[in-house]
């Protein structure tokens, strides 16, 4: 019953927000950019509230409630394990550039490929340069679906791995599992976008090209099974598992949602919707 549960939940986190990213892709207006500036930042507080205040300290509050002789070597396996999710969804992120900039002719030592504008970082710029080849446009929105569809596997343990430090029925939508699916459901609508723009400009019907942007979201399903299966192994593999999760997300936060935000909106508002976002998230960790 938990693992029906978990996958409903990360359904609608994944296919859901990125098929909804599909349609705003497809309807969206420039002047609208303001206000997903202003949801990505705060989803980004919430986000970044929940890594420090529930999923990094929960290890070790549960090793000293079990007074279990690994306490002193619980932060560095956390430690450990944030760097390696961090360096995970990089990596992924790394391969989906590699996949769309190859053929972008302003990507050089001079124009960083996520640093300087929106559709860099969004992974988007290799659609504005074939937007005048549907041919190569389509295949080019191809290529985003599938590198998104990979990026999404990770995200989705981080709702797996929340879930697995309580019992699901109990706290279904009290914990941090919860939570995280509803940021990383926000957090996948500029994803969503990014895919859907060059299917529909490539000459793909609307409906289709938000039906496949949906499909690229479902293996966060599957990396919530597994991250939720992992994490109920025993102590150390949750120990691992929320490490992991933690990093994955302080990448989320800091590589994409808060630069996406900025480049939305140029101004000090993002700032402080991160700030409210901040403490949200502490509020929803200790009530």
């Amino acid at each position: 019953m938990d693992y029906l549960v978990i996958a409903l939940i990360t359904f609608i986190s994944g296919v859901v927000g990125t098929g909804l990213g599909g349609v705003v892709g497809a309807v969206m207006k420039r002047d609208s950019r303001k206000i997903v500036s202003l949801l990505l930042s705060f989803a980004a507080g919430i986000m970044l509230a929940v890594v420090c205040f529930d999923l990094m300290s929960q290890p070790i509050e549960m090793m000293r409630a079990e007074e279990s002789t690994m306490l002193k070597l619980t932060p560095l396996i956390v430690v450990a394990a944030v760097a390696v999710g961090y360096g995970v969804v990089y990596a992924l992120n790394y391969f989906i550039d590699k996949k769309t900039n190859h053929e972008v002719k302003h990507i050089d030592e001079n124009h960083p490929a996520t640093a300087d504008d929106l559709d860099e970082l969004i992974h988007s710029n290799h659609y504005e340069t074939h937007k005048d080849s549907k041919s190569n446009l389509f295949v080019a929105g191809l290529v985003m679906m599938f590198a998104i569809a990979l990026h999404n596997l990770p995200e989705g343990m981080v709702i797996g791995a929340s879930y697995a430090t309580s019992d699901v029925m109990t706290d279904l939508f009290t914990g941090s599992g919860f939570i995280m699916a509803i940021v990383i459901g926000l957090h996948n609508v500029p994803e969503g976008m990014a895919v859907s723009v060059p299917l529909i400009s490539g000459g793909m019907k609307k409906p289709k090209a938000v039906g496949l942007t949906a499909l690229s979201g479902l293996p966060t399903v599957f990396g919530a099974l597994l991250g939720f299966a992992l994490g109920g192994i025993n102590d150390i593999m949750l120990v691992l598992s929320l490490g992991f999760a933690s990093g994955a997300m302080l990448y989320v936060v800091f590589g994409e949602l808060l630069p996406e935000s900025i480049l939305m909106w140029r101004s000090k508002l993002p700032a402080f919707a991160l700030f409210l976002g901040v403490i949200a998230g502490f509020l929803l960790v200790m009530f």
